[in-house]
């Protein structure tokens, strides 16, 4: 399955919204969505979102911090994973139960770890305090092959300064979703950024 490099990340969604909101993702064109485990009931909401949706989009969790919630995150029917820091661990235990790993990182050292243990892309968190110049000058040392992602103040105003610094993708957290936001809202937002992620994408 081909997806664009944007991961919608829902967190705080409830199970009652999952299914309507990633219906509007999907058809926006959005089909990588990530549900954080700090949301309220996240593992029924990704079994849900997996099991309705699973053979057109693919479901994830974020903020993962152990090989416990890996685990538990599999089980779900979840197909990646998003932690907010390098943990190697984490990182070798979702490569081994044959899901895509994206691991938090803001330092040389932090990218260089997680690249070694495995990691499918690189998030850089908090973009917006790294800045576009930060991931370029780190992206000239990088491996080319590995994918990386702004996430933390990435918005279709800003895909371009991203793009120009190397990034390949996005995750977009409070820009797509925030609790109380409908489905319809989210459709609005999602439309935006895919229209922004395809006039800009690299090709």
């Amino acid at each position: 399955m081909e997806h664009r490099h944007l991961i919608a990340i829902l967190r705080g969604i409830p199970p009652s919204e999952t299914i309507d909101v990633c219906e509007a993702l999907i058809e926006a064109g959005i089909t990588m969505i990530e549900v954080p485990l700090n949301s309220p009931d996240a593992l029924i909401s990704i079994a849900m979102a997996s099991n309705a949706l699973g053979d057109i989009a693919t479901i994830g969790a974020g903020t993962v911090l152990n090989k416990k919630q890996v685990a538990a995150v599999s089980e779900a029917g979840g197909t990646f994973v998003v932690s907010p820091d390098t943990n190697k661990q984490v990182i070798a235990e979702t490569i081994r139960m044959q899901m895509l790993s994206f691991p938090g990182v803001f330092t040389p050292s932090d990218a260089f770890r997680a690249i070694k243990a495995g990691a499918t892309g690189l998030k850089f968190f908090p973009a917006e305090v790294l800045g576009p110049k930060g991931i370029k000058a780190m992206k000239a040392v990088l491996p080319p092959e590995i994918p990386l992602y702004a996430v933390g103040g990435a918005n279709p105003d800003n895909f371009d300064e991203y793009f120009a610094a190397g990034c390949s993708g996005f995750g977009l957290g409070t820009y797509i979703y925030k609790p109380g936001m409908d489905a319809a809202q989210v459709s609005e937002r999602a439309n935006a950024a895919v229209a922004a992620y395809d006039a800009g994408f690299p090709q």
